[in-house]
């Protein structure tokens, strides 16, 4: 069974997007990639609305103190293995905005990120090359002999 459910994940990865707040360009560009002209469903990417459901999580925008809470709920509500995926030079470093008193320099300050997406704002090309980097770090993790989903509950009590 696991096996099964795994080969579907790897063909099929899901995303939930989170917009940290910005000029919202980069959302733009994740937006153009679900349109006919890219098209990243014919890879299976299907954008969902709740992260329980998500395989990846596609972060673009500031980060800042306020959301930062909100980000990291949402990454915990994820199912292992996931991953994270950096979209822009905003999540990346805070970009045009790193100066600013309440942005904080990038996703990976609060978020293990798996992939970085670079530009302002970058080409849905790359935004979709990003996602299927992203799922072969999940497949790679779900291959890990101690991986946390193939653990035993009672193995998973004893790690935290």
């Amino acid at each position: 069974m696991f096996n099964f459910v795994h080969k579907c994940r790897k063909k099929s990865p899901w995303i939930v997007h989170f917009d940290a707040g910005a000029c919202n360009g980069c959302d733009i560009e994740v937006l153009a990639c679900l349109t006919p002209v890219y098209d990243v469903e014919r890879f299976g990417i299907i954008n969902v609305g709740n992260p329980k459901h998500a395989d990846v999580l596609v972060v673009t925008g500031t980060c800042n103190r306020r959301n930062a809470r909100v980000l990291r709920n949402l990454y915990e509500q994820m199912p292992e293995p996931r991953a994270v995926v950096a979209v822009g030079a905003c999540a990346l470093s805070g970009g045009i905005f790193h100066e600013c008193y309440n942005v904080l320099k990038g996703v990976d300050g609060i978020l293990p990120v798996d992939v970085y997406v670079p530009g302002c704002a970058p080409r849905p090309e790359a935004i979709a090359e990003g996602v299927l980097m992203a799922m072969e770090r999940v497949e790679q993790r779900s291959r890990e002999p101690h991986s946390q989903m193939q653990a035993e509950p009672a193995e998973r009590e004893e790690r935290r």
